[in-house]
């Protein structure tokens, strides 16, 4: 298979564009069960292209065929994962898009043909937690890691060869031909956007823009420190750009993320290995005269959240954690600054709530006032996934769009 050019360097076509020639398919319903997946089954070790058995969709859950999918740091901090909550096996993947190709009972907002974006976080709509703007985390659904569908913790999933069964991930699992999703995990988007924006949509720009918009809500001429310049830092960057903050310093060991940092919205950059005898906050304290208003952790380390807690201004500084620590490290941070008027905060998904905000994302691309072509930096056929892997472990891309063999087929990522 050949290996995909980068992104800007193809012409986008929209889900539409490309539906028709497999609605035959689709239109078949419970006929598509046995489809390609890439399966972990031990940790940090290559996926295994395996023919699976994909369930039909019970009652409130949709069974979605992926055009595309894109692979998170999550991903990776799962494969590596040798204890629970990882499971093996198991089908990692939780950044997608797809068509609804067979609904089961009780499924009333998407149907058969819609294009959509499955969502690790759940949005019942029906729960405390979905009804109040103060959370976006359903309390009725609540985000797991691999235990199986939110509603009965069974899989849909099963190797053809031997008829074990196979996990899922964040309800999601989107590193097959074929998956089945709890509606509550599916938003429907307009099928004009073109599928590789929307997988982007559907975790890491999400996340990163919310934070800046709804959890952090920069305020016009603020300040902002952004640690971490991966997919969801820039992300935060350009959230806060749309915002109106003055000054973006972004944190990052990689000098060549600086670039594609202005382009989004940075202004300043710091490199903690080139700050001499200061620390990284002292540095940051010292340009933003006195501390960031705004502080945002995406790399998932609890020492650098601690700096970046430091990195606050002391009165009104806030910092937001992004990143994701598998180890669940605890944070060390003094009292005394926190009753000086600093705070933190953590989030997940930006604040957003999937089925209200996604779409609001997804249109504001279409008015071209939100950027995302700046993300993608690779794009390959699903046999070259272990690649994807490679680059992203090694931090030489921000987001590989991995295109299943129809899109692929239909002219997409040419």
């Amino acid at each position: 298979m050949q290996r995909y050019a980068l992104a800007c360097s193809h012409q986008p076509r929209s889900v539409s564009s490309i539906v028709s020639t497999f609605l035959p398919c689709l239109n078949a319903g419970h006929a598509c069960n046995r489809r390609a997946a890439a399966v972990s089954k031990s940790p940090g070790q290559p996926l295994e292209m395996e023919e699976v058995e994909v369930a039909p969709p019970r009652a409130h859950e949709v069974r979605i065929r992926i055009l595309c999918t894109s692979l998170c740091h999550t991903d990776i901090t799962f494969w590596r994962m040798k204890d629970f909550p990882a499971l093996y096996p198991s089908i990692l993947g939780h950044e997608a898009v797809g068509v609804v190709e067979s609904v089961g009972d009780h499924v009333q907002e998407v149907a058969v043909g819609d294009t959509v974006v499955p969502v690790f976080l759940a949005q019942c709509g029906e729960c405390a937690d979905c009804l109040s703007a103060r959370s976006n985390i359903c309390s009725k659904l609540p985000a797991r890691a691999g235990t199986g569908m939110p509603r009965d913790g069974t899989t849909r999933f099963s190797l053809v060869a031997t008829g074990e069964p196979v996990h899922n991930f964040l309800s999601v699992s989107s590193f097959a031909e074929y998956t089945v999703v709890d509606v509550a995990h599916v938003v429907k988007v307009d099928p004009a956007l073109p599928p590789e924006k929307a997988c982007l949509l559907s975790c890491g720009v999400s996340t990163g823009v919310g934070a800046a918009w709804k959890v952090a809500a920069v305020e016009a001429g603020s300040t902002v420190a952004v640690f971490g310049l991966g997919t969801v830092g820039l992300a935060v960057a350009q959230g806060s750009k749309m915002r109106g903050a003055k000054r973006i310093v972004g944190v990052d060991l990689n000098p060549d993320k600086f670039e594609i940092g202005k382009r989004l919205g940075i202004t300043d950059f710091v490199n903690p290995n080139d700050t001499g005898e200061k620390t990284v906050s002292e540095v940051i304290t010292e340009m933003t005269g006195g501390g960031a208003d705004y502080c945002f952790e995406c790399v998932g380390s609890a020492a650098v959240m601690a700096d970046a807690f430091k990195s606050s201004r002391t009165g009104w500084g806030k910092t937001i954690i992004l990143g994701a620590d598998g180890n669940a490290t605890p944070i060390s941070i003094s009292s005394s600054d926190i009753k000086r008027g600093r705070s933190v905060v953590g989030s997940f998904l930006g604040g957003i709530k999937p089925k209200d905000d996604i779409p609001v994302l997804a249109q504001k691309y279409l008015d071209k006032e939100l950027a995302l072509d700046e993300f993608i930096t690779h794009q390959m056929g699903f046999d070259e996934i272990n690649r994807a892997f490679e680059l992203l472990a090694q931090g030489k891309s921000l987001r590989c769009i991995i295109w299943m063999d129809g899109a692929k087929e239909n002219g997409l990522g040419a």
